[in-house]
């Protein structure tokens, strides 16, 4: 059977090896750089991936939380979806994404690569009413025969949505969680899941065990890692997930 394992690479990429896929979350690739357009916020992105495009390849499966931020997919993250992986992501981005082979589905949809099968899962960008400004983003859950159920949150702030999502998964197993409160001008609340709601959540879904995404290498991001750890701490559920490092689950 294969080893379930996962590699931190950066923000809220890594690489899960799963059922004998090479999944990846959210690719954000680039150096550090400023990212300014028009009508957006302003992100800042202060250190670079553990694993570079090429050396990461070959990905047999990218999931997308949502595609309008740099900070869950950059230039580069666009040029490995280029490549041809399947992505699934929210319906908006398999309209609007060039190359590739991405696949748009609504909450609850499901789609099928090889033993695996991938649940699209509801998920709040912020506060209720946010969705105007942040647009849609999802979450994942990922199933195969023989093997752990995982939760993938996605930039998920409502721990109601996942009440609502262990009531239909009651057994998850490993819980990929989005935390690092991201906090932008103009919303007067966390953009992400805190610290203290990502154990929350952790509590929810029953996991076995946490890995902690989405908490370093951009400025906007309010907690950190340090501050992740903290609200686990005694819980012996979050896994130490070193940058690069191969680490299984």
């Amino acid at each position: 059977m294969p080893t379930t394992a996962i590699t931190f690479i950066g923000g809220p990429t890594a690489l899960l090896e799963y059922a004998g896929l090479r999944i990846v979350t959210d690719p954000t690739l680039d150096p550090p750089q400023t990212y300014t357009e028009p009508g957006t916020t302003t992100l800042v992105k202060t250190a670079g991936p553990a694993i570079s495009r090429a050396d990461l390849w070959p990905v047999d499966l990218v999931l997308l939380s949502h595609h309008a931020h740099k900070d869950n997919l950059d230039w580069e993250g666009l040029e490995l979806l280029a490549q041809g992986p399947v992505t699934v992501s929210t319906m908006r981005a398999g309209a609007d994404l060039w190359g590739g082979g991405v696949i748009g589905l609504d909450d609850w949809e499901s789609h099928q690569l090889g033993a695996v099968t991938v649940t699209v899962v509801p998920a709040l960008h912020g506060p209720p009413g946010s969705e105007a400004r942040v647009g849609t983003v999802v979450g994942f859950i990922l199933e195969a025969e023989g093997e752990p159920t995982v939760y993938v949150s996605g930039d998920n702030a409502s721990l109601p949505l996942v009440e609502h999502i262990a009531s239909r998964f009651p057994s998850i197993d490993i819980a990929v969680l989005f935390a690092g409160a991201a906090r932008v001008p103009g919303i007067d609340a966390p953009l992400t899941m805190t610290s203290t709601d990502a154990a929350t959540a952790a509590r929810i879904l029953g996991a076995q065990r946490v890995v902690g995404l989405h908490t370093d290498d951009w400025q906007h991001f309010s907690e950190t890692r340090d501050d992740l750890e903290a609200a686990f701490a005694d819980t012996g559920l979050l896994v130490d997930t070193p940058r690069g490092e191969r680490v299984e689950l």
